[in-house]
């Protein structure tokens, strides 16, 4: 090639978890020597140039001794990080004829470079990875400490290098096979599980170790079934916030799509990731949250993404839910609807998954003692301020709320029984696993696969509708004005995996029934 050839090699641009092709063109121009970037670079990315001189100059493959313009296209895409280092050095080096340039713009280069020439992890390693498979590349240049990471992409060959001079003697030798094998994730762990997930589900405890609150346990498995939204009401000390962390030790694991998906949000937290995360995830933000930290924010060029797109395919839980800012509470409605979260900002516009299973715990009043039998504990405050109190959540934040549990105090201490004692969350998970697979069969063909996300049309066509006699109950409610037509539609999914978990084939009238009771709040 002459010497004023332009050099082209691949990265990936993220925009949350979203990847854009990007084009790093190297070329050399009879200047002093320098070098630029150019093509909207952050800060971060504008110091590349120092970085790849030194770490090149380390490695003992200086540049050229002319100008180096290096172009990242589309120009007009803002972009960040440091994960563009090996590609600039490579295209760099190439413009420099140190490297062959016929491979580079087949293969994305993803690494930050230190000065001594090592790559390093950037940030969304996973996610950026992803992309790429998605963008259509079949290789994917990756630092080698986290080759394992990137090899747990399907279809997509890992090229793991540890420094950029091994990058270089890679291209040299006419780019040689390296493959980044893994052995497959174990499908079949129960709930405690081995591994990082693993022991993430072991740190939630187990159910069995709820005592004297049998029907909130019941209706925490027709909430993991049906993957229904929770509301739990109760004076403190009666087990509102230990019943809502143990309701992910009841839900089944990670498909293998989900798994990945949850595994990419995960990686942008900058946590390197040796398997696949597989159990739901677990988020309980603090009521001081804002709503950016709730529902993500994009600053600049940056997505962050918040608590609701973190618990993608797991569980949401709002401890204290009143005291959360009303905002706050109300910015979850669209995302509760939609399953994503749209962040448009000035310079940039991308959606994020948001499919959460949504707990919401909250006392009965500011002091907690309303409705207590005890008279030591009975309750100061006043009607309006309790009032005030419970419209802290919204009427349409509330309507989308498919279980409502009014919670007391254990009362009394159940002593032990081995023969007899409260069932784990094992076992429990078997059950809804054997539900989620019925709805699943009755959904095939469908886009849907949990009864929480079958729409209305769906629950009223002719193959699935109800006959009149079954819904006379719900059609009362609704003819009564205490049941919004979303209500309605809301109480037939919960009557649907009420006869799932039965095994019932339809819901009878009594499930839709219980279904009604405990959508308008049931005491235990």
């Amino acid at each position: 090639m002459s010497g004023d050839e332009v050099c082209r090699a691949s990265a990936v641009a993220l925009t949350g978890l979203h990847g854009t092709a990007v084009t790093v063109e190297a070329a050399v121009s009879q200047q002093l020597p320098g070098m630029t970037i150019i093509g909207l670079p952050d800060a971060a990315l504008a110091e590349a140039k120092l970085r790849v001189r030194t770490a090149t100059s380390q490695a003992g493959i200086a540049l050229t001794n002319r100008f180096l313009t290096v172009n990242l296209s589309p120009a007009a895409l803002p972009k960040h990080g440091a994960g563009f280092d090996l590609a600039i050095a490579l295209a760099a080096l190439a413009a420099s004829r140190r490297l062959p340039a016929t491979h580079l713009p087949h293969i994305a280069h993803l690494g930050e470079l230190s000065l001594g020439g090592e790559l390093r992890r950037p940030a969304g390693l996973l996610s950026a990875v992803v992309a790429a498979q998605r963008l259509g590349f079949q290789r994917v240049m990756v630092p080698a400490a986290c080759g394992a990471e990137a090899a747990l992409v399907p279809d997509i060959e890992v090229i793991a290098v540890g420094t950029l001079a091994e990058a270089v003697a890679w291209y040299r030798e006419g780019c040689p096979p390296h493959r980044i094998v893994t052995p497959a994730a174990p499908r079949d762990r129960a709930v405690s599980g081995s591994g990082p997930d693993g022991a993430a589900a072991a740190h939630l405890g187990d159910i069995s170790e709820i005592i004297g609150q049998a029907d909130a346990v019941q209706a925490l498995v027709i909430a993991a079934a049906g993957r229904h939204h929770l509301s739990l009401v109760g004076p403190p000390g009666a087990g509102k916030t230990l019943l809502a962390t143990r309701l992910p030790t009841l839900l089944p694991e990670l498909t293998d799509a989900e798994a990945l998906e949850v595994s990419s949000i995960a990686s942008l937290g900058g946590r390197p990731l040796t398997e696949l995360v597989r159990r739901p995830p677990l988020e309980s933000p603090h009521h001081t949250a804002s709503a950016a930290a709730i529902i993500g924010v994009g600053t600049g060029n940056i997505v962050r993404p918040g608590a609701v797109t973190r618990a993608h395919h797991g569980v949401l839980l709002m401890d204290e839910a009143p005291e959360f800012p009303r905002a706050v509470l109300d910015a979850l409605r669209q995302p509760l609807e939609t399953g994503t979260v749209e962040i448009h900002r000035s310079q940039i516009r991308t959606t994020l998954p948001a499919r959460v299973q949504l707990v919401l715990a909250a006392n009965p009043c500011p002091c907690g003692n309303a409705g207590s039998p005890d008279t030591a504990l009975e309750c100061r405050c006043t009607p309006s301020a309790r009032v005030k109190y419970q419209h802290r959540v919204s009427g349409p934040l509330a309507d989308r709320i498919d279980l409502r549990l009014a919670l007391h105090r254990v009362s009394r201490v159940h002593r032990a029984d081995p023969e007899h004692g409260p069932p784990s969350s094992a076992t429990l998970q078997r059950s809804v696993r054997r539900a989620r697979a019925r709805a699943a069969d009755r959904l095939r063909g469908t886009p849907w696969r949990v009864n929480a996300e079958v729409p209305g049309r769906w629950l009223r066509a002719p193959g699935q509708q109800l006959s009149r006699a079954d819904t006379a109950v719900l059609d009362g409610a609704l003819a009564r004005g205490s049941l919004t037509l979303r209500g309605y539609d809301r109480a037939l999914r919960v009557a649907w995996t009420i006869a799932d978990l039965a095994g019932r084939e339809r819901p009878r009238r009594d499930d839709i029934a219980q279904a009604l009771v405990l959508r308008n709040g049931v005491g235990t």
